[in-house]
């Protein structure tokens, strides 16, 4: 009986002894298996956003009825463009207007009006070119369409007062937010837009929050004027 306790009890510590190394073993290995991973740093915050910018380049369709992929860039209602004509020695003038609320223009000559807005300005210079040309002119007759650069106006109650690069299709809300968003004494119930045809339209941007069909488009030109509230 002592002779088989004498060997039971060295292998019964060898056994404890692997065990314990083992489960040592696979501590170690799970520790460096799944390693913290560090998080991804944020992006760089632009300090110039352009009203209405989207980091998208999802396509949908636009109120004039064309196709809108938010990275180019396409025409809208108070944008200011210019016409020119070379190419011909008595070519038609140039012609500066600025693209309507229904979003045409009248070129000289055709006699009728032509959709601009919806468009992007080589679009707008190939309908011109096959409208001009033959009818009216040879094909040495070149049409080239330029527009200003387009700029929205925010200003009353918002933290930073300003006017803003126009981009995309913003709407009344979002060029607030672009302008750092209301003060605490603004009167969200009555934000004030001029359009640049001089037309005003007011929005209650508290309802529109709730249903954004009241959050109004703004467009190149148009003016945001948020006022105080009395008390």
């Amino acid at each position: 009986m002592n002779s088989l306790r004498i060997i039971t009890r060295p292998c019964l510590l060898l056994g404890l002894s692997a065990l314990a190394i083992m489960v040592l073993a696979g501590c170690g290995t799970a520790r460096h298996a799944f390693s913290d991973v560090e998080p991804a740093a944020a992006g760089p915050i632009a300090s110039d956003t352009p009203v209405g910018t989207q980091a998208t380049n999802a396509v949908s369709t636009n109120r004039y009825g064309g196709s809108t992929n938010q990275t180019r860039d396409w025409i809208q209602p108070g944008v200011k463009m210019t016409v020119t004509f070379s190419g011909t020695p008595n070519p038609p003038p140039k012609h500066e207007e600025t693209v309507r609320e229904d979003g045409n223009i009248n070129p000289p000559f055709l006699g009728h009006s032509v959709k601009a807005a919806g468009k992007t300005i080589g679009m707008l210079q190939e309908e011109l070119q096959n409208l001009y040309v033959p009818a009216y002119y040879s094909r040495a007759l070149t049409v080239t369409v330029t527009i200003e650069e387009r700029w929205v106006y925010v200003g009353g109650e918002v933290k930073s007062p300003n006017r803003y690069i126009y981009s995309g299709e913003p709407t009344t809300l979002k060029a607030i937010q672009t302008a750092g968003d209301f003060t605490d004494f603004a009167k969200r119930t009555k934000v004030q837009i001029t359009r640049a045809s001089g037309r005003k339209e007011t929005v209650n941007c508290t309802k529109a929050i709730k249903n954004p069909k009241l959050d109004l488009p703004i467009y190149p030109g148009d003016q945001i004027f948020v006022p105080r509230r009395l008390w």
